[in-house]
């Protein structure tokens, strides 16, 4: 199974300013963005917004080849909702809803291209640490996230593994060539899994 990104840069080691930045910095500068893609009216505005994080993304020593492929996933989505936006509502307006949603993206692109895995999981350990007052389980909800993060590539590639072999038979439009693969795949990867946090006793439900 070849390795695919999705949305989400992988974690590119280095020494940078943003690298250094402490997590909580990192977490509220992707709080912001998502709440200034609400606030933002102004597709100049936007384009500003999507430039610094471009910027600050560049910083981290990743490259715009990494950048391009943080982003490269949604482009097809991102042209139809600034086609439709755009016969709805105009150029100016679609403009600025793209580009929010670029900037969200990157954003949180830039967290994960400079933050490791289990220090991040760890960040998400302490955000949820004053929930277990009522009732949450920090450490398990880190760990969904843990699995979320892993599975998505994974069944992303499944599934461009699967069309490319189906291409390759002449069976691109068949959905049945497609679907049922990449069903038969994910459940295979989902009890793999499952019986891997069992073997650790993470799977179980606490009495």
């Amino acid at each position: 199974m070849r390795g695919h990104g999705f949305l989400l840069a992988n974690y590119v080691p280095g020494n940078s300013l943003v690298h250094r930045t402490p997590l909580a910095v990192k977490f509220l500068l992707v709080m912001g963005c998502g709440l200034a893609s609400f606030l933002i009216i102004d597709w100049l505005v936007s384009a500003a917004v999507f430039a610094v994080m471009c910027g600050l993304y560049l910083l981290t020593g990743a490259g715009p080849h990494r950048l391009f492929g943080a982003v490269r996933p949604l482009l097809a989505v991102l042209l139809v909702i600034g086609l439709f936006q755009w016969w709805q509502l105009g150029g100016p307006t679609a403009a600025r809803i793209v580009l929010n949603i670029l900037v969200c993206v990157v954003a949180a692109s830039l967290l994960t291209a400079t933050t490791p895995m289990q220090r991040l999981l760890d960040g998400v350990v302490s955000l949820a640490t004053p929930l277990r007052r009522f009732g949450a389980d920090p450490e398990r909800f880190a760990l969904t996230i843990g699995v979320m993060l892993r599975s998505i590539p994974y069944i992303a590639g499944a599934f461009a593994d699967v069309r490319d072999s189906a291409r390759a038979r002449g069976l691109e439009r068949n959905p049945r060539a497609l679907v049922l693969p990449v069903f038969i795949t994910t459940v295979a990867y989902a009890r793999q899994t499952g019986e891997a946090l069992a073997a650790r006793g993470l799977g179980e439900a606490e009495d």
